[in-house]
């Protein structure tokens, strides 16, 4: 059975668990063999041997039972909404400015290629996929399975035939979408921006990589993405490990009203700890962030590491505690729940 389920690993590792500096003509991020690295020139890659001693020295958690709040689709729906919703693991339904907009939409019962493996939901979708208002905006960190699902990009298109979402993507990743038929994505390098009306879309570095097969690892970029709406700016990190790039981040991008900040699959950190942070270095990003509020995200939804499904906000609050921070600023929600956004005056509007 180890064997089973090292074999099934190896092949779901992909589920995730301005210019920059020029080095000739290239970015520094850009390798000549059309991979990527971060920001510290290190491309993540465990060695195989590494994996199969996580998977033979791993005892699962067990499943943990969460309250769910199921909104009512009528309270998603209209033009001056002002509000967040956690659907789930990295998916939020960020609503401001007359926008809807998606962040790693997933609403499959698995984080896998396959329907008869991998990851599979604790929790359902707090809110149904046909329940959702139309979406103008999905911005994509990177192409793992638990955050870069085809079931759910197709539903996405497929409800909204005459007026598809557009999508975000990192460097790379458009061909993806291309292939599966969908014209309306645009490709971003970390520091570039584009628009949707006066929504202005920026992506950022973050620390991580990128694989959905066996043979294709970072050969796709992976980020994190800076939202303005027209009296918001939110980040959303996507995955990551801890790095230097949040401070950077911050000085590009003032003001932060609201980080989303993944706090889950970080343990066991000989393993995770350069992909994925865990709660005291998501306060530590937090800061560096300089950002008004946080919500974490990635966790409580799919069990794909090691530490136990409660842990992470017990931890949250923990760290909190230690540098002495108010513990709302930096929150984990329910599923399902909906907060408004925090409200500028006129002279704060950028």
């Amino acid at each position: 059975m180890k064997h089973l389920l090292i074999f099934f690993t190896a092949t779901l590792l992909a589920s995730g668990c301005a210019a920059l500096p020029l080095e000739g003509s290239r970015p520094a991020h850009h390798l000549e063999d059309g991979t990527f690295v971060n920001t510290d020139g290190v491309a993540i890659n465990k060695s195989f041997s590494d994996l199969i001693r996580w998977n033979w020295e791993r005892t699962e958690p067990e499943r943990s039972e969460f309250p769910v709040r199921f909104p009512e689709p009528e309270s998603l729906r209209g033009e001056e909404l002002h509000q967040i919703t956690w659907i789930g693991h990295s998916t939020f339904l960020i609503q401001s400015g007359g926008f809807n907009v998606l962040t790693d939409p997933h609403f499959s019962e698995r984080a896998s290629p396959f329907s008869f493996a991998g990851p599979l939901r604790v929790v359902p979708p707090a809110v149904a996929l046909d329940d959702l208002p139309d979406i103008h905006a999905v911005v994509i960190s990177h192409n793992h399975y638990d955050h870069l699902d085809e079931q759910t990009v197709r539903q996405l298109v497929a409800r909204q035939p005459d007026h598809p979402p557009r999508f975000f993507v990192p460097l790379k990743l458009g061909e993806w979408f291309r292939d599966l038929g969908v014209e309306s994505v645009v490709e971003l390098d970390w520091w570039q921006s584009a628009g949707l009306g006066n929504l202005k879309i920026h992506a950022v570095p973050v620390r991580h990589w990128s694989a959905r097969g066996l043979f294709d690892r970072n050969t796709s970029l992976w980020a994190g993405w800076v939202l303005d709406f027209p009296r918001q700016r939110i980040v959303h990190v996507g995955d990551s490990g801890y790095s230097a790039d949040f401070p950077a981040i911050a000085e590009r991008f003032p003001g932060i009203d609201l980080a989303l900040i993944p706090v889950g699959a970080y343990d066991p950190r000989w393993f995770m700890k350069d992909a994925h942070m865990d709660p005291d270095e998501a306060v530590q990003v937090f800061k560096d962030l300089k950002a008004t509020r946080a919500i974490g995200m990635h966790w409580g939804t799919f069990i794909l590491t090691d530490e136990e499904m409660t842990a992470p906000p017990e931890r949250l609050r923990a760290a909190m505690r230690r540098e002495e921070l108010p513990l709302d600023s930096f929150v984990v929600f329910q599923h399902g729940e909906t907060q408004p956004l925090s409200e500028k005056k006129q002279d704060d509007v950028r």
